[in-house]
C-alpha cells in the first residue's frame, strides 16, 4: 500500500518541509507568524539570521501533515547557507513585496537557484505580500500572474498584516503535497491562480 494511502486509511501523520524564500524585508517572517500564531509582528524585530523554523500540524481529508516551515534570511551573505537546504524541501514559498519592485525583479534569480539546487518535484508558490499597502504598490497583480505563468507555478497575493489569504495559501500548498505524494502531476497543468480562485476553503488545524 502506498505511504500516503496508508496515512489516509490509518490516520497517521506525515511531515512536509516548507521553506519561505525571498529578499530581505518582504515579510517572510510575518507570514510565518501570521500562519502559525494568527498574529502580526510589527516592524520592531530583527531580521532572520540563517534559518529559523516553526511546526504546525494540519489535517485535510483525514490526512494529518506536520508542516515544518523554515523561515530563511534574504540577505545575499546568507544565500549559500539557504541554498544548501533546498534539496530537503518539499515545498517553497517564494515571496516578494508588492511595494518593492526590486524584490519582484529578483524573483527570477531565486528561481534560478531553486532550479539548480532543489529537487525536481518541489512545489513552488509565488507570493506577492503586503497588499494592504495599496497606495504604495509598485508591482501589479497582472505582473505577478504573468511571472507565475512563465514558470507554471501558482500565484497568490497576501497580507501578513491583515491575514488576507495567508491560511488559504498554506492550506492549498498542503493539499498539493498530499496530491503529489499520490501521483498527481502539477508540472503539465494550468497555473493555479490562488488570487482569484473562488473555491471555498475549509482547513482543519490540530493543536
Amino acid at each position: 500500500m502506498p505511504l500516503w494511502d496508508a496515512l489516509i486509511q490509518y490516520g497517521s501523520t506525515e511531515r512536509g518541509l516548507v521553506m519561505i524564500l525571498g529578499d530581505s524585508c518582504t515579510g517572510k517572517t510575518c507570514l510565518l507568524i501570521r500562519y502559525k500564531d494568527g498574529t502580526f509582528m510589527s516592524n520592531n524585530f530583527i531580521s532572520t539570521v540563517g534559518i529559523d523554523y516553526r511546526n504546525k500540524l494540519v489535517e485535510i481529508d483525514k490526512t494529518k501533515v506536520k508542516l515544518q516551515i523554515w523561515d530563511t534570511a534574504g540577505q545575499e551573505r546568507f544565500r549559500s547557507i539557504t541554498s544548501s537546504y533546498y534539496r530537503d524541501a518539499d515545498a517553497l514559498l517564494l515571496v516578494y513585496d508588492v511595494t518593492n519592485r526590486g524584490s519582484f525583479e529578483n524573483i527570477r534569480n531565486w528561481l534560478a537557484q531553486i532550479q539548480e539546487y532543489a529537487k525536481e518535484d518541489v512545489q513552488i508558490t509565488l507570493i506577492g505580500n503586503k497588499v494592504d499597502l495599496a497606495s504604495q504598490r509598485k508591482v501589479t497583480s497582472d505582473e505577478g500572474k504573468q511571472l507565475a505563468a512563465a514558470y507554471n507555478i501558482p500565484f497568490v497575493e497576501t497580507s501578513a498584516k491583515t491575514g488576507q489569504r495567508v491560511q488559504e495559501t498554506f492550506y492549498e500548498l498542503t493539499k498539493r503535497l498530499i496530491l503529489t505524494a499520490n501521483g498527481a502531476n502539477f508540472k503539465d497543468g494550468a497555473v493555479v491562480d490562488l488570487a482569484t480562485d473562488s473555491r471555498s476553503w475549509y482547513p482543519s488545524y490540530c493543536c
